[in-house]
């Protein structure tokens, strides 16, 4: 079994320290998904078994219920997924009765609409298979979980973020959003991200897994694993290679604050086992957990701003 059941922290330290403001962040989220299912025709969330996207899911089927959620899931899978991962991603789909639509990074190689990078991590590679799948199936929203505390191109975007034709992000054709009054207007071949965690900051969604329960996949709890350092992280050993030359691997206790491609994510030491442990740990944190633990996010200063530009979030 690869999930992790987290359960409420009934009173405990999350409760106390943060209870009401994922009360208000929740119906903030709930009210944006039902606002995008009343005024769009295709919406899609963007699915990666992460702890956001999971709490994307969950706010959905709060959202809806006692009806199904009424728009899939969109998983852009790399093929260096962390297999506890997939097997998470999969099992609440099952559970749930969710509709996954898949869109694997080795089928773009294959027919080589896309080339491996010389360091061998496929996170940039997501952009060209994300904006041919929102073609193909006519996505006119996609729901992201992207926060403005992780990084500073997320502390720019609104919460309805319009994407031209060619899926890019143009700064001037941003929208205000005053009074929680979205405007999701586009043109045909055009689309808006929308980001109902646009608010929240890592604790916030901490403290929320605990009250409600949300399953994660084990990987976010400390486990032992073989890891080796580089460029002041620790990676694991996978598909996507190992260790240099040089790097030593070790045996440690270590859990990951966030989950993506598992060439450049890292992990984090840590014996934090539970929700409330976790929490403690990240309130006494300095960096995001992207900033802590992906590679990704460190080939420039504007990385992520490069690639939001050329659609990929």
């Amino acid at each position: 079994m690869t999930i992790h059941a987290t359960t409420p922290a009934g009173g405990g330290a999350a409760e106390s320290r943060t209870a009401p403001a994922p009360r208000a962040l929740e119906s903030e989220a709930i009210h944006v998904f039902r606002e995008v299912a009343g005024e769009f025709d295709r919406p899609v969330i963007l699915f990666s078994g992460g702890k956001d996207s999971t709490l994307l899911v969950w706010l959905a089927i709060k959202a809806f219920w006692p009806a199904p959620v009424p728009f899939p899931l969109l998983h852009v899978d790399t093929g260096h997924n962390f297999p506890e991962v997939l097997e998470f991603r999969d099992r609440l789909v099952a559970e749930h009765g969710l509709r996954l639509v898949v869109a694997e990074v080795e089928h773009w190689l294959a027919d080589g609409r896309l080339v491996e990078r010389p360091d061998g991590t496929r996170n940039p590679l997501q952009t060209v298979p994300l904006l041919d799948s929102i073609a193909e199936h006519r996505f006119d929203a996609v729901f992201g979980g992207g926060r403005r505390d992780e990084e500073r191109a997320r502390a720019k975007e609104r919460v309805f973020s319009l994407r031209n034709s060619f899926g890019q992000w143009e700064p001037r054709r941003q929208r205000p959003e005053l009074w929680n009054l979205y405007n999701g207007r586009h043109q045909p071949g055009e689309h808006v991200r929308v980001f109902p965690l646009s608010n929240w900051t890592e604790l916030d969604v901490w403290a929320y897994i605990a009250r409600e329960g949300v399953p994660l996949p084990s990987l976010y709890f400390a486990h032992e694993r073989e890891v080796f350092a580089r460029d002041g992280m620790l990676l694991t050993s996978g598909p996507w290679g190992g260790p240099r030359d040089g790097e030593a691997v070790r045996r440690a206790t270590v859990r990951y604050r966030t989950v993506g491609d598992g060439s450049c994510t890292g992990a984090v030491e840590s014996t934090a086992s539970t929700v409330d442990e976790v929490i403690d740990e990240v309130a006494a944190s300095r960096l995001t957990e992207r900033g802590a633990t992906r590679a990704d996010d460190r080939l420039s200063e504007a990385a992520m701003e490069d690639r939001k530009k050329e659609g990929y979030f």
